[in-house]
């Protein structure tokens, strides 16, 4: 991909970001309403409090109790773990009550918001698994089988980009003779917005880095359903590899190639 290209998919993205928020306030919070979309295809909303000199950013308990009304319940040590351990790595606290939230002051407040919206969409991730998967988290299945295929990597890394923000990406390689550093995200279901979200998150580090120094793959379940060619199609736009799960092996020759 050219650096115009990468260039122009950033500003198309933030101009998409800015027309679909919309805010509704009263006497004690800030309703933000923002243009991603739950698993039912309602807008994501986030309510922003001031407290003394911070201001708090929570989902209210929505997505937890969300998934439990899916009946995904996060009702065991292991289960919460496991969430904890994906809103760590996006620095979202899980509060009493189910709550997902940040702190944030007037000057990392569009960052800490970014940070919740990631967390808020990786959670809902979890959302579309079937029962017979409740305990089965892909991210965890990936992880398991780069193990097994003695693939070293790095996880939970935080990577910057042009535009400021920093993204996170699931697993990170060191270069290796001909590759070089890359990234890859466990995608459990392919939709449009995390499509672009992660399209947006690798071109903004490699306008940051360098187009040529920056490679990005997509693990994507194919378990229970098989993803939307259009989706496939966009990563590839971006130069984005994805390999589905069903075809992990073919993945191994690229990410432990030396």
């Amino acid at each position: 991909m050219l650096a115009a290209e990468g260039k122009r998919l950033i500003e198309d993205y933030l101009i998409w970001l800015k027309e679909g928020y919309h805010l509704e306030s009263t006497e004690g919070y800030t309703l933000i309403s923002t243009p991603f979309l739950d698993p039912h295809n309602d807008e994501i909303q986030i309510f922003v409090e001031r407290q003394d000199d911070v201001l708090r950013l929570t989902d209210d308990g929505y997505t937890l109790a969300d998934l439990g009304d899916m009946g995904l319940e996060i009702n065991t040590d292991k289960r919460e773990a496991h969430v904890r351990q994906i809103l760590n790595g996006f620095g979202v606290r899980l509060d009493a009550g189910g709550q997902l939230s940040v702190t944030a002051t007037s000057r990392d407040f569009p960052q800490k918001k970014h940070n919740l919206i990631q967390g808020i969409l990786a959670i809902h991730d979890l959302a579309v698994m079937g029962q017979s998967h409740v305990l089965q988290f892909f991210q965890e299945d990936v992880a398991a089988f780069l193990r097994e295929k003695q693939v070293p990597c790095i996880r939970g890394v935080k990577l910057s980009g042009r535009s400021g923000f920093d993204h996170h990406f699931d697993f990170v390689f060191a270069a290796a003779g001909r590759r070089p550093e890359s990234v890859m995200q466990a995608v459990n279901v392919l939709t449009r917005d995390l499509a672009t979200s992660v399209a947006f998150a690798v071109n903004d580090v490699r306008l940051q880095r360098g187009n040529q120094a920056f490679s990005a793959y997509a693990m994507v379940n194919d378990r229970d359903a098989k993803p939307s060619g259009d989706h496939l199609e966009a990563l590839s736009a971006y130069g984005i590899k994805a390999f589905l799960w069903s075809a992990r092996d073919s993945a191994v020759a690229v990410l432990g190639s030396n």
